[in-house]
């Protein structure tokens, strides 16, 4: 999905917008300047390989029915 981050010129606002063509106006959200910079943007995925233990991503991986974080007192995401 062609998501780009930007940064206003005028107010200073960092925001998102889709942009389907280079040539496309992009408009401030916050004060409607045109004043825009793209920003450089940092991707992250995660390819579908076997988890390595001390990897960021081993972190992540919670068993089924245990806190998946610590300020979580219920067991479920959906509650915090």
């Amino acid at each position: 999905m062609p998501l780009h981050e930007f940064c206003c010129n005028k107010c200073s606002k960092e925001f998102e917008e889709l942009v389907f063509k280079d040539d496309e106006i992009v408009i401030c959200p916050a004060c409607g300047s045109n004043k825009v910079m793209k920003l450089i943007s940092a991707c992250k995925f995660r390819t579908g390989g076997p988890i390595v233990a001390g990897s960021p991503s081993s972190s992540a991986v919670t068993t089924r029915g245990s806190s998946p974080c610590s300020g979580c007192s219920g067991g479920n995401c959906s509650t915090c």
